[in-house]
């Protein structure tokens, strides 16, 4: 991955619009927890399953309209470095899922509030970017509301759930970097990619033991297809006409929101570290977004991506 280098991208004017349509799309994913725990019986790689093939199945649709009835030459332009960030959600997704089955809604969300500073970390690394004073303090914040989860997850037997919490987020942050690196370039094909990789995956783990309700069926399918389908494509539009800060604070939408629906419709309340461990996290990223919006500052940033597999 040394080949990786960024390439500028400037603000424009739509600015209103792609507000309004990351609003939209940031609470829509939100959603996702709540319809994780309004599951009759359907296990993880059948939900995964499912919602990765509505998932492929509406990004087809959308690559099929936005090309004019090409599909194979939008996938092959994304290259090696493409299909590996595709690889890298599917990975991502299905640590996501495994997350929500062996910890809290909030845990899982509140962890992934760090993604943002892990792509930090790793532009650093791969891109050779530089952290600012503000961003390293920021991470530092992060990393104690990391650390206050984790811990307490272990001592109350959800350190499995927060584990898979944390591998979703250094995946998300890797793939992160890699369409950073290729912002000028569709990179669409990638949540395909990432449909494809999960759907074969999940046939090798369950292939005799896909038969799920038809509750489960269709809010696998509203998942796949509506929540990760359509809201991400709305997000990748939108995060192409916003300063870097301005996504993260949209970001932090769903990471806020996702507890919320759960503690009131199905009851789940985070426990007190979570709660401040999160605050700690998502705190830390809405203070530095803050801070680069009025000190207008522009590299370096994190990454605009969409999340797709959450």
């Amino acid at each position: 991955m040394n080949n990786i280098r960024p390439t500028p991208l400037a603000v424009d004017s739509n600015r209103g619009l792609a507000m309004m349509l990351m609003v939209f799309s940031s609470v829509v994913i939100s959603f996702g927890g709540l319809i994780m725990r309004s599951m009759e019986a359907a296990d993880p790689w059948q939900i995964n399953f499912y919602r990765s093939v509505a998932l492929f199945g509406v990004i087809s649709v959308l690559i099929l309209l936005r090309y004019r009835g090409k599909f194979i030459a939008p996938i092959e332009n994304i290259g090696a470095l493409g299909c590996l960030a595709g690889v890298l959600l599917g990975i991502a997704g299905m640590a996501f899922l495994q997350a929500l089955t062996y910890t809290t809604v909030a845990n899982t969300l509140f962890i992934l509030g760090a993604i943002p500073f892990f792509a930090a970390l790793f532009a650093r690394i791969l891109l050779k970017e530089k952290l600012t004073r503000a961003t390293l303090l920021t991470m530092l914040a992060a990393a104690a509301g990391l650390t206050v989860m984790v811990l307490e997850g272990i001592a109350i037997g959800s350190g499995a759930g927060n584990g898979f919490a944390l591998l979703t987020a250094v995946m998300f942050a890797l793939y992160a970097v890699i369409v950073r690196s290729k912002r000028q370039q569709d990179m669409l094909p990638t949540l395909l990619i990432s449909a494809l990789f999960i759907i074969i995956v999940s046939l090798i783990m369950q292939a005799d033991d896909l038969l799920v309700s038809a509750h489960d069926l269709l809010l696998s399918f509203v998942w796949g297809g509506l929540l990760s389908g359509v809201a991400n494509w709305l997000f990748i539009y939108a995060s192409r006409h916003l300063a870097a800060a301005e996504v993260t604070l949209f970001m932090l939408l769903e990471f806020a929101l996702g507890p919320v629906w759960v503690w009131l419709v199905v009851n789940e309340q985070p426990s007190r570290w979570t709660i401040i461990g999160g605050m700690l996290i998502i705190l830390a990223v809405a203070v530095r977004a803050v801070v680069e919006l009025v000190g207008g500052a522009k590299p370096p940033q994190p990454p605009r991506t969409p999340i797709a597999p959450i």
